[in-house]
C-alpha cells in the first residue's frame, strides 16, 4: 500500500502528529505480531505434549555455568568448566609445570 502525501509542504505541528501515529502504529504492529508468534510457539509446544513455559527452561537456569571439563587429579569434587579465571588448583598444576591436558575429564 503506498500513501502519497506531500509531506514537504505540511507543517511543522501536523508533521510531529503524523509521526507519533506512525510511532504508535508501529508498536501496535511490533504487540499483534510478537502475539501471533508466541501463540503458534505455545501451539506448536502443545502439538509435542509440552508448554511453552516448559520448553524455555529446558536451557537450565539463566546463568548457567556448563558442563565441568576439568578435575583436580586428588579431588575429583573440584572441576572447572574452562571458561572464566582459572581456579588456583589448575594455576598451581600450571606452574609446577602440569598441563592443561591431564586435568580433562575423559
Amino acid at each position: 500500500m503506498t500513501v502519497d502525501l506531500d509531506l514537504l509542504s505540511m507543517p511543522k505541528e501536523d508533521l510531529l502528529v503524523l509521526s507519533k501515529k506512525i510511532d504508535k502504529a508501529l508498536s501496535d504492529y511490533d504487540a499483534r505480531k510478537k502475539a501471533e508468534a508466541r501463540a503458534a510457539a505455545e501451539a506448536l509446544a502443545k502439538e509435542a505434549g509440552y508448554s511453552l513455559s516448559e520448553l524455555m527452561e529446558v536451557g537450565g537456569a539463566k546463568g548457567s555455568k556448563g558442563a565441568p571439563k576439568y578435575a583436580h587429579p586428588e579431588n575429583p569434587s573440584k572441576t572447572w568448566t574452562g571458561r572464566g579465571r582459572k581456579p588456583k588448583w589448575v594455576e598451581e598444576h600450571l606452574a609446577a609445570g602440569g598441563d592443561l591436558d591431564t586435568l580433562a575429564i575423559q
